[in-house]
């Protein structure tokens, strides 16, 4: 089971709002998750995330891979 973990996109057309998931890669990008451990929000200005760091570092410790903006947002 390949976990990663990415963003998963809410809010309506045009409005998008993010909540960060650790999921299994095989799953769509909106569907079926294992974990929400946070959101990102780029409309507002400045744009408000909020991911629990904990959680984060404890599914990377078991083998979880972030995506590419993920990693960009935990730094």
């Amino acid at each position: 089971m390949a976990v990663k973990i990415r963003l998963r996109r809410m809010g309506a057309k045009k409005a998008p709002f993010y909540r960060v998931v650790v999921a299994d890669s095989r799953f769509p990008r909106d569907g079926r998750f294992i974990e929400e451990i946070g959101y990102y929000d780029p409309t507002k200005e400045p744009a408000v995330v909020k991911i629990d760091k904990d959680k984060a570092e404890e599914w990377i410790k078991k083998g979880a891979q972030p995506t590419d903006t993920v990693k960009r947002l935990l730094k």
